[in-house]
């Protein structure tokens, strides 16, 4: 539970720290919240990530922090009060009629969707000096099947805009790719012109994904799950979700692994369009990956960061198209 510091109220302070002391529970102030974990030793013993928003750290099973997202929903109250969904329902794009990701993945003959990516956590300069702009028209003329569009501000310097800006002139589906946890982010998606949405298992429940999917089926969006292992692979359900992407990278070690997609391929069901994400640079890989049965292979910054991605990008798919 949260509460703002600045808060006046005597009886409101009163009863978040009496409801401290019944769960047997510990606060962490750090500034904005007040932030109770309920029960850390016992989760700790069940060997299960705790998760909680204050400052969004995310708590290992050694009660080490692995990693933090940024203040989600915060930023999403204050954008919500700024900009309501109805607000969004009225915009321009909101009533374009949605590209299938899905079905461009099935028509490609390389199945690559390519990413745009200025930094990431673990790298704060991939590209700067190439342009959205330039970028996706490279990007296009390459024969990429999609693009993948990073809006998360904090860890990759994007934002919506970058949607926006290339919308007028992309003729391939653009997936937004964020940290999801709220309806407001799907309203939001359909608003700057994407295609298709991220949903992240790891980060979300299996009723979070399940109302997600449906949410953005229901808006005319197409739906991507990503999944790390078969635990999260287990959280997902229903009919709304059109494909599912397997990340090579091991959380627990940030070692990329070519093998954990193709040991997942196999547990995914058929229903699903199935590709492979992270640490694909080389062509060899493609070829792999696609004798398991991958159609799809998500490419950011292999191509970023090279000094000019556009060219990067049209000899990789080129490449592939010609070992195909």
């Amino acid at each position: 539970i949260g509460w703002h510091p600045k808060e006046k109220r005597e009886f409101g302070k009163t009863q978040l720290n009496s409801w401290i002391t019944m769960q047997k529970s510990h606060a962490i102030a750090n500034g904005t919240y007040v932030v109770a974990v309920n029960r850390v030793g016992v989760e700790k013993k069940r060997n299960k990530k705790i998760e909680f928003w204050g400052n969004s750290m995310i708590i290992d099973s050694n009660g080490e922090i692995i990693g933090e997202l940024s203040n989600k929903k915060e930023e999403i109250l204050k954008l919500s009060l700024k900009n309501p969904i109805s607000s969004l329902e009225n915009v321009k794009l909101f009533s374009r009629k949605c590209i299938s990701l899905k079905d461009s993945l099935l028509r490609s003959s390389s199945g690559i969707i390519c990413e745009f990516k200025r930094k990431s956590p673990s790298n704060n300069n991939i590209n700067y000096k190439s342009t959205i702009s330039e970028v996706v028209r490279g990007y296009q003329k390459a024969g990429a099947a999609g693009l993948s569009i990073l809006t998360n501000k904090k860890y990759f310097d994007g934002n919506i805009e970058d949607i926006i800006e290339i919308r007028n002139f992309a003729e391939i589906p653009i997936l937004r790719k964020e940290f999801i946890i709220s309806e407001y982010q799907i309203f939001e998606a359909k608003s700057i012109g994407a295609d298709a949405i991220l949903l992240i298992a790891s980060i979300l429940t299996s009723e979070d994904i399940l109302n997600f999917s449906s949410l953005a089926k229901s808006l005319g969006l197409e739906v991507l799950v990503e999944v790390h292992s078969y635990e999260e692979l287990k959280k997902i359900s229903g009919n709304n979700i059109d494909i599912i992407g397997v990340n090579n990278r091991n959380l627990d070690t940030l070692e990329i692994d070519l093998n954990n997609s193709i040991e997942m391929y196999k547990e995914i069901p058929d229903k699903f369009l199935k590709i492979s994400e992270s640490g694909i640079s080389k062509v060899e890989s493609i070829l792999k990956l696609r004798e398991v049965g991958y159609q799809g292979f998500l490419i950011g910054e292999n191509f970023m960061k090279s000094d000019d991605p556009m060219e990067e990008a049209y000899n990789f798919i080129k490449e592939v198209e010609n070992e195909i």
